[in-house]
């Protein structure tokens, strides 16, 4: 019986801290992993349409994680959606369905058929199916008049830093063959916000999904040459991160997505002010349960249900009464069984005195008729029923033991050769022979036995020598022969995890041999009564069980003498060697309190491999600061690229010569993008720039009053303002000019001179 999860713990506020590894510790508080960002139905307000003239803009901020839009006299954008379309075929319908945004996460179909517009982690559209569904879905959101075969109002679109002029190109097309627009203007996202910000001269650090920028803005003109890109953003925070618990859990059972993945960056982590040294002590357990974020995906438990103590005890009762009667009537069929071998061995008593007394032919009769061949049989069996009887009478009724010598046993026809027997006499022959076989082992192994406890006592003799003449030599011997056992259960410890792992070498050998078991000809089929099977007939044939052997089952033999012969050289060691203690021994080294491995997998509480609720948790630790510290340090995650602080000392300290365009840049640094929302990022920037200037510098750093909506509040403000007619492309110049004209303005990728 199984039952879905269910959330027991609640948010818990914050707790005093505990610094004990083993002392007790509160509840952890849990986050769930988030669904698919699926969001129903959301009705968009169409009056905009009616309201609007034909002077109004329809404002898009065309972001690779968000498409915005709304109208210009809006304060917010009236859609917020992902760059996303699902297409499928409905058989039922026969027709196709398109999902766009949020609506493509609806269900496990949808989500399969996801495309986005974008390039995979850049700002650059290659998908312009995608890219038109998406605008088709902007229009009828925003309420626009299909029946007047177009939009019918101007268009203003952001675009990345240093667009490409073929992106740029279809996108003008798009939107005056497809869709109509009388007019068209393009314009930088970041500069957009920065002007809605009222930012007249400074440095943008613009850190968005896609990529990082940094735009110098002298008097309102932002100069282009001196921009920078760093070639990390959102969406590469969130690759990492899921490459990172990818990493840390290679077996979890559940699914991690890109999606849970970006939720984790933006709820979890944070800018580090003291990177180094904050990495140094995360996993210290002072503090731990407030640095270890614990997520929860989905399980399905097995529930057991507990008895009380008087249905335990009614059971146990059960239990006891039931193993009474089974030994009551063992004992009735033993005795039973005893009377019936003792009126059997009245019987052939009695029958060997008749036959004694008997004439030889009497005999012959009398013997044929319980078929028995000889006497000597008779006698064999008189024998064996007697033994039989004492063994059954000293077990059960309690009678005295007088167990008799066992006599040696002959084997006269092992000696006598084949032709001089006859039928019955080879088969008395080989049966003897079996018999033989038998004593000779028991005799052997008895042998074997003696032999190896005189081996044990005169190696526990010389072993007790070595130690009392040579300690040092003998305790050196001890600790590589405990190192050997060490080695042997890491490489036991770790075929075992390989052949968990189908990819693995060690499983592929393990099926190669499977395989050759199959056939002894590979390749070829075996026919029926074709191939003799001699499998067996070498002692060595039978080890193959042990190389195919997987779980916990195999090997246990040899597991119980390493685990043995450890613990005992480590209690010799103990004894005599001063420098190894308690905490040198493999058990205490496996705590888990001592283990840091434990706590960076498992947070500071233990873990139970058995639970599905704890095998399907993640616990965010190192992490929340290693995949925000990128933008600063970007070699740690292999990109070959100077971080933040670097390139905006070199662009205020290398590329403008003069002292008021640098104290102007200085004295507004200013943070837009979703990806600088991170806690510290302001402080963090701050403090480090101001370690590479000189002293005397004064430093201002702000951030957007909201990072991601005001690139499209700024867009709105310019679309109002009168001179915006003038800096877009009308329909008439479209068609004049060619696709590939712009209009220069400050706002843009092609700056007013």
């Amino acid at each position: 019986m199984t039952i879905s999860s269910v959330r027991v713990y609640e948010p818990a506020s914050s707790f005093a801290q505990t610094s004990g590894r083993s002392s007790p510790k509160p509840p952890p508080r849990v986050w769930y992993a988030s669904d698919p960002p699926f969001k129903g139905y959301q009705p968009a307000p169409s009056e905009g349409y009616q309201h609007s003239s034909t002077s109004t803009a329809i404002v898009i901020d065309n972001g690779s994680s968000l498409v915005k839009a709304g109208w210009s006299f809006d304060k917010t954008p009236r859609l917020s959606v992902p760059a996303n379309v699902a297409r499928y075929r409905d058989r039922k319908l026969n027709r196709t369905c398109m999902y766009v945004g949020y609506d493509a996460y609806a269900d496990a179909t949808t989500r399969g058929q996801i495309r986005n517009a974008f390039e995979t982690g850049s700002s650059i559209i290659t998908n312009w199916d995608v890219m038109e569904g998406i605008l088709d879905y902007t229009f009828i959101k925003l309420g626009v008049n299909a029946a007047e075969r177009g939009i019918g109002r101007p268009v203003l679109m952001t675009e990345p830093v240093a667009n490409l002029g073929y992106s740029r190109k279809i996108m003008n097309e798009l939107l005056f063959e497809c869709y109509s627009a009388p007019r068209v203007a393009y314009g930088i996202d970041a500069l957009l916000s920065y002007k809605y910000n009222k930012g007249k001269s400074g440095l943008i650090l613009s850190s968005s999904h896609s990529s990082t920028h940094l735009i110098p803005v002298i008097n309102s003109k932002p100069i282009m040459s001196s921009v920078s890109r760093l070639n990390w953003g959102g969406y590469h925070s969130a690759e990492y991160l899921l490459k990172l618990l990818r990493l840390k859990y290679p077996t979890f059972p559940g699914k991690m997505t890109e999606a849970q993945a970006q939720e984790m960056v933006r709820e979890h982590c944070y800018i580090s002010q003291d990177y180094d040294n904050e990495m140094r002590h995360y996993l210290d357990w002072t503090g731990l349960e407030d640095r270890d974020h614990l997520i929860q995906y989905p399980f399905t438990e097995h529930v057991v249900v507990e008895k009380t103590e008087e249905e335990l005890a009614k059971v146990a009762e059960r239990k006891k009464e039931s193993g009474r009667r089974l030994q009551e009537q063992a004992a009735k069929m033993r005795l039973d069984k005893l009377v019936r071998k003792e009126q059997e061995l009245d019987y052939y008593k009695d029958l060997q005195l008749r036959v004694n007394e008997a004439t030889k032919k009497e005999a012959k009769r009398l013997l044929d008729e319980d078929e028995f061949k000889d006497d000597a049989q008779l006698d064999r069996t008189i024998k064996e029923l007697e033994k039989s009887i004492r063994k059954a009478r000293s077990k059960d009724v309690g009678g005295p033991e007088n167990p008799e010598e066992e006599e040696e046993q002959t084997f006269p026809l092992v000696d006598i050769p084949d032709d001089q027997l006859d039928e019955a006499g080879l088969k008395q022959k080989r049966h003897q022979r079996l018999m033989k076989s038998g004593v000779e082992a028991r005799a052997r192994a008895k042998v074997e036995k003696e032999q190896e406890k005189a081996r044990v006592v005169e190696e526990e003799r010389l072993d007790l020598e070595r130690r009392e003449n040579d300690l040092e030599g003998w305790l050196e011997d001890k600790r590589v022969a405990r190192a050997a056992l060490l080695q042997k259960i890491k490489e036991r410890d770790r075929l075992k995890a390989d052949l968990g792992n189908r990819k693995s070498l060690a499983s592929q050998m393990r099926m190669k041999t499977l395989a050759s078991l199959a056939s002894d000809a590979p390749g070829r089929k075996r026919r029926r009564g074709g191939d003799d099977d001699n499998f067996g007939a070498n002692d060595d044939d039978w080890g193959v069980y042990r190389t195919v052997q997987t779980g916990d089952q195999s090997d246990d033999e040899e597991e119980e003498d390493i685990g043995a012969g450890l613990k005992n050289i480590e209690a010799q060691l103990l004894q005599f060697d001063p420098s190894f203690t308690e905490n040198n021994t493999l058990e205490a080294q496996s705590d888990w309190t001592k283990s840091l491995v434990h706590a960076f997998l498992r947070g500071p509480r233990p873990f139970d491999p058995e639970s599905q609720k704890e095998a399907h948790q993640i616990h965010l630790n190192v992490e929340r600061v290693r995949v925000p510290e990128v933008v600063f340090q970007p070699a740690i995650a292999g990109l070959d690229q100077a971080g933040l602080v670097e390139i905006a000392a070199d662009i205020i300290n290398q590329r403008f010569s003069s002292q008021q365009d640098r104290e102007a840049l200085l004295n507004d640094i200013f943070l837009t993008g979703g990806n600088t929302l991170f806690q510290g990022f302001e402080e963090r920037l701050k403090r480090e720039l101001r370690a590479v200037l000189p002293i005397e510098a004064s430093l201002s750093v702000r951030r957007a009053a909201n990072p991601v909506f005001d690139a499209w509040k700024g867009a709105a403000q310019w679309a109002r303002e009168p001179g915006f007619t003038e800096k877009s492309v009308s329909r008439e110049e479209y068609l004049e000019k060619g696709s590939e004209y712009i209009k220069e303005h400050n706002l843009g990728n092609l700056v007013a001179i």
